[in-house]
């Protein structure tokens, strides 16, 4: 397999994981205000953008050590690591798999695919409909993402509370081709999400693991994250039974906020990061 990626700037190193139906191109903007300070390294999630994914490596476990090993081939033992959705999942799997190498992590609008699960109901079923939609049996996810993927962006970028009129044209068309060229690793991470991540993440629980570096939670406010789990104590509260130490907060933007919000998003990174 071979992994696409991109190494901007210098000093500590920062891993950045995108979701769906994006590519590391969602971090275009982000990228020039932390290689500032940092050694930026954006990279494609496995069968996603430039990507490619071995059969039985859609899962986060092995996809976390996939992106581990290219760290470690850029020369980077430790750094930290932040994910927006998808991303975020291979982030804090990696951060739960490989404590020694993950200095800090951020997850960006998500809380643990186990507690989600634990909590599906109707809404995520309609609101975030790739979970289970993407998740059915070979062919039909594959045929309906390469047969319908400018509408799948249009879709996504318009259904979770981000203005679409952030995402210019040039970049819908490169996420509508990804679908296109990827059908096959995106809908198998999707069923990896709905089965052995869901499983990884129950095993850590039940054995009691736990997230031991600084994690940071961000999350679109007024957003289902931000409303379904209030009995929960909210995403923070979902988290605290994950990590050692945990801090974040709603904020503006919806679900894409990286993307409509870049340079905040990239202030509430640069304040998190380790400097040295």
């Amino acid at each position: 397999m071979s992994i696409g990626y991109d190494v901007t700037g210098t000093g500590p190193p920062v891993l950045l994981l995108h979701g769906f139906p994006e590519t590391r191109l969602m971090w275009r903007e982000l990228v020039p205000v932390l290689a500032d300070h940092h050694t930026v390294v954006t990279a494609d999630l496995p069968g996603y953008g430039e990507s490619t994914v071995a059969p039985g490596r859609s899962s986060k476990r092995a996809m976390a050590a996939e992106l581990a090993d290219l760290m470690a081939g850029l020369g980077f033992s430790e750094f930290a690591v932040a994910g927006h959705d998808r991303g975020a999942r291979v982030a804090y799997r990696m951060a739960l798999d490989l404590p020694d190498r993950v200095r800090a992590l951020a997850v960006l609008d998500v809380v643990p695919a186990a507690a989600a699960w634990q909590r599906a109901d109707a809404r995520l079923a309609l609101s975030f409909w790739p979970w289970s939609l993407l998740a059915q049996p070979a062919p039909l996810p594959e045929a309906m993402l390469a047969g319908a993927a400018d509408a799948v962006v249009a879709d996504a970028l318009s259904q979770w509370g981000s203005p679409a009129s952030v995402f210019p044209d040039d970049v819908r068309a490169a996420y509508a081709e990804q679908l296109r060229a990827n059908p096959a690793g995106i809908c198998e991470e999707y069923r990896a999400g709905a089965g052995v991540d869901r499983e990884h993440d129950e095993a850590d629980l039940a054995a009691g693991r736990r997230i031991v570096c600084p994690v940071l939670v961000l999350w679109s406010k007024g957003s289902g994250l931000d409303t379904w789990y209030a009995d929960d104590g909210g995403p923070i509260g979902i988290w605290r039974a994950w990590c050692d130490s945990v801090e974040g907060e709603a904020v503006a933007g919806g679900h894409f906020f990286p993307e409509v919000h870049p340079e905040e998003t990239a202030r509430r990174l640069l304040a998190f990061f380790p400097t040295r």
